[in-house]
């Protein structure tokens, strides 16, 4: 028969898979989305579903993770994990069958992706729990490498099928994850045994629940909010709701480990932050994450908004084909992340991890020396090195931190990393916009102004000063052509008194990124540098993780290495 450990790492696998295309699959899908569901994304009105559309999903699973990991603890992992896998399915099959268009379609969406994200959160929560469970330490790098493989693979995924289906039908970028959810929930309720020990009689801790989820809740929502124009502002800081959001969150945030120290069975056991290994492994993640997490949007809009266009590719098709080109990355990591995560199991993760980061440190500073108007090759092969260094740090990194922990204690640690990794990549989404936004804001108007003059068509520079530079990134980023865009919505005597020769030049492929590649380059060489400085802050917390550590490896029971059914 089929060893457990198989069975428990394969179905783990297809979940983390399933969830983490659905995080990108509609980052791709977006214009198509709102073009069935007959809204346009670019109106103001429209900005906040856009927004939320991009960050809910995100928002969702970061709060929920640390308390479903604990709540995993007392009454099941595989219980819930299972529940995530039906759930998940559920949310899915919602959006496809979405039935409104509109602001209610819109809404409806949200509402759906959030189901979908409470699914997502058991099933991230409790995968390297239940992985860490099923395989004896001196396996388990290997084990986990391969499951984080599959989670950047999903994520690249994501943008490549998105492109796909969204060309055919919008709906099927929701549909395509029913099927595999179906087999999922079939399978894992079928194969899937609980194998640790669960403690039901412990309470639930609803105060410490509630601080922490409502706190990172409003931390994250200030966080996405900050991004949109407030004011004269081209971003949201300023905004009396942002600050109120953020000091409320991070206060509650701040009032957490105090909820903690007074409650009986809190929800994250705070003894844990003096293991050294854990403390130190966690922080490399979260600094991990805010390095890499916003990269492969900003890359993205590097391609979509700038070199695709410049190499003759339409609006329209540079969606998809950002996903094609920046595939390096995955095979990098994906390269790396087992055999890394195996030798980890030997030798220990803090020289790898370290390394990974300074590897990836190294890339960032590479990226900087490319012309915004490169030759493909070398992108690539930094991509490529990006990704050994992003897979050399993942698998050490998770395996310490699962094998620091007491058994009972894995939902809750996996759930803490979990929170970390996904709260960190949307920080690092905020950061990286907020400096191209906030550069683009000053800039952006000299830019379009000459860049107009030098076009021929002197009578819009007035109507181009005050184009939110938001607009003119989202707008590459979604695939239409800022130019256009902002020109439909001129009066029909301007557009007129345009030539056409001129006109045609400036609605064009090349216009749009020549204008914006001076400004754009500055602030993207500048979010670069802080990808650096996180990165190497990353590689100083990875090796201050000290020598290689199992918590109570010998005292655990023996795995069942048969396949069996739930219990």
């Amino acid at each position: 028969m089929v060893q457990y450990k198989w069975i428990a790492l394969s179905n783990t696998t297809i979940g983390v898979l399933m969830a983490s295309i659905d995080s990108t699959i509609v980052l791709i899908s977006l214009p198509a989305i709102f073009r069935g569901i007959q809204v346009n994304p670019l109106a103001p009105g429209s900005f906040q579903y856009l927004l939320w559309l991009l960050f809910g999903y995100s928002i969702v699973t970061s709060t929920l993770l640390v308390t479903f990991g604990r709540v995993s603890d007392i009454y099941g992992r595989v219980r819930l994990f299972n529940l995530g896998f039906l759930i998940f399915t559920i949310g899915s099959t919602l959006l496809f069958l979405t039935p409104s268009t509109g602001e209610a379609g819109a809404l409806e969406l949200i509402f759906f992706r959030i189901v979908q994200g409470v699914g997502g959160a058991f099933l991230f929560a409790n995968g390297a729990a239940i992985i860490t469970d099923a395989f004896p330490p001196n396996e388990r790098g290997r084990a986990l490498g391969t499951n984080m493989v599959s989670f950047l693979a999903g994520s690249t995924i994501g943008l490549v099928l998105g492109g796909v289906l969204a060309a055919i039908d919008w709906r099927l970028i929701f549909l395509v994850s029913v099927p595999v959810g179906i087999l999922g929930t079939v399978w894992s309720y079928w194969k899937l045994k609980e194998t640790a020990t669960v403690r039901r009689n412990q309470k639930l801790d609803p105060w410490g629940n509630i601080t922490f989820g409502v706190g990172l809740t409003l931390l994250l929502i200030g966080v996405s909010y900050g991004l949109l124009p407030y004011g004269s502002s081209g971003v949201g800081w300023g905004s009396p709701w942002v600050i109120a959001s953020l000091l409320g969150g991070a206060g509650l945030l701040v009032a957490f480990p105090f909820v903690e120290m007074r409650v009986e069975d809190p929800m994250f056991r705070l003894s844990l932050f003096k293991n050294r290994m854990f403390t130190s492994a966690n922080v490399a993640g979260l600094f991990a994450a805010i390095a890499r997490g916003g990269v492969q949007i900003m890359l993205i809009i590097l391609l979509q908004g700038i070199w695709l266009p410049l190499h003759g590719y339409s609006y329209e098709s540079t969606p998809f084909w950002s996903g094609i080109y920046i595939i390096p990355l995955l095979i990098g990591f994906v390269v790396m992340a087992p055999l890394s995560g195996a030798i980890a199991d030997r030798r220990g993760a803090r020289f790898l991890a370290t390394t990974g980061m300074l590897i990836t440190a190294a890339s960032f500073a590479a990226l900087t020396f490319l012309p915004y108007d490169f030759t493909y090759l070398p992108f690539a092969l930094i991509l490529f090195v990006m990704g050994l260094g992003s897979g050399m740090f993942t698998s050490p990194n998770i395996v310490s931190i699962m094998n620091s922990v007491p058994a009972e204690d894995r939902g809750a640690a996996s759930g803490m990393r979990a929170t970390l990794q996904n709260t960190g990549t949307t920080v690092s989404i905020a950061i990286f916009f907020t400096i191209i936004i906030s550069s683009l804001t000053t800039s952006l108007p000299a830019a379009f102004a000459t860049a107009m003059s030098n076009a021929g068509a002197p009578q819009l520079v007035q109507y181009f000063q005050n184009v939110p530079a938001t607009s003119a990134i989202f707008s590459a980023f979604l695939g239409y052509n800022p130019v256009k865009t902002i020109l439909a919505a001129l009066p029909t005597s301007v557009t007129s008194s345009i030539p056409q020769a001129t006109y045609s030049y400036i609605t064009g492929t090349s216009f749009f990124p020549t204008a914006i590649e001076q400004p754009f380059a500055a602030s993207l060489k500048l979010a670069y540098y802080i990808g650096v400085v996180i990165s190497l802050a990353a590689a100083v917390a990875s090796y201050f993780r000290g020598k290689p550590f199992v918590y109570e490896s010998k005292a655990e029971p023996a795995k069942d290495t048969q396949a069996g059914g739930t219990h």
